[in-house]
């Protein structure tokens, strides 16, 4: 097909903004469209297909970065496909990093409802535990009755919570 689409079209088509598409052309990811007379960009059904394929890269949290060295893949098909894997790999290495995080500060924020559940829910706020705990520096806790501590410290909890 010939580049007869339009920016406003293949925005919609993708699920891009018109100004994300602008960025993934001038930085590269995405070819120099080509122009009218006017100077409006025309895309073709390849550009859709690329910017589909970075959109799901991005929906999936891959770095600008590594949405470039997967678009270079694409590009070049003869390419080991363990590329990808690794790309890949390295992306889901960070993923369970993040959500190894995201479980020790759950774990910090169930254990703050608690304490307060426990010492201070229905009294002013003056004696609330969780305002204390939050005011206090990582590193110093303050159990609680339950046995659970809201403020506990992990080394992860810590990364967490900074």
């Amino acid at each position: 097909m010939s580049a007869t689409l339009s920016i406003g079209f293949v925005a919609r088509q993708t699920g891009c903004t018109v100004p994300t598409i602008r960025y993934y052309e001038e930085i590269g990811l995405l070819p120099t469209a080509a122009r009218s007379d006017a100077g409006k960009r025309h895309y073709d059904e390849g550009a859709v297909r690329r910017l589909v394929f970075i959109r799901r890269c991005r929906d999936f949290g891959f770095s600008i970065e590594q949405v470039r060295e997967l678009v270079s893949l694409v590009d070049q098909p003869q390419r080991p496909c363990v590329e990808v894997r690794d790309i890949a790999a390295t992306h889901l290495g960070e993923v369970r990093s993040k959500l190894a995080e995201l479980h020790a500060l759950e774990a910090n924020l169930a254990g703050f409802v608690g304490s307060c559940n426990t010492a201070c829910a229905g009294g002013a706020t003056i004696d609330c535990t969780i305002l204390d705990d939050l005011a206090q520096p990582s590193a110093v806790t303050r159990p609680v009755s339950s046995g659970a501590c809201c403020g506990e410290s992990t080394k992860s909890s810590e990364g967490a919570l900074q």
